[in-house]
């Protein structure tokens, strides 16, 4: 997929639309994006939710069997930076896609 690489779109820091530069933002792990995230096992451990005897909930069922396959591209991040104020947002959603390229 190619997108260009300046394009003329809103700039909510200058309240007006301007010129961006397009950049494609490198994706973060699960573990860098959302490090407190409820369903990493050590976070659980440390609220408490996982200790003690008795039923706790869905952690004493067996898991359920996935289904379907794996993804085989993930969402590109795109961040747009005002040419104006210099400053990057984004507000796009990303394209699945196995190759983005910026022309």
């Amino acid at each position: 997929m190619k997108i260009k690489k300046t394009v003329k779109r809103y700039c909510p820091f200058c309240r007006k639309h301007t010129e961006h530069k397009v950049s494609i933002a490198k994706k973060k792990g699960r573990n860098a994006a959302r490090p407190m995230s409820r369903g990493s096992t050590s976070r659980v451990q440390a609220r408490g939710l996982r200790r003690g005897a008795g039923n706790l909930g869905r952690y004493s069922k067996p898991p359920k069997p996935k289904r379907g396959g794996k993804k085989l591209s993930k969402k590109t991040d795109f961040r747009f930076t005002c040419k104006e104020c210099n400053k990057t947002h984004s507000q796009r959603k990303g394209y699945r896609a196995k190759k983005v390229e910026l022309v």
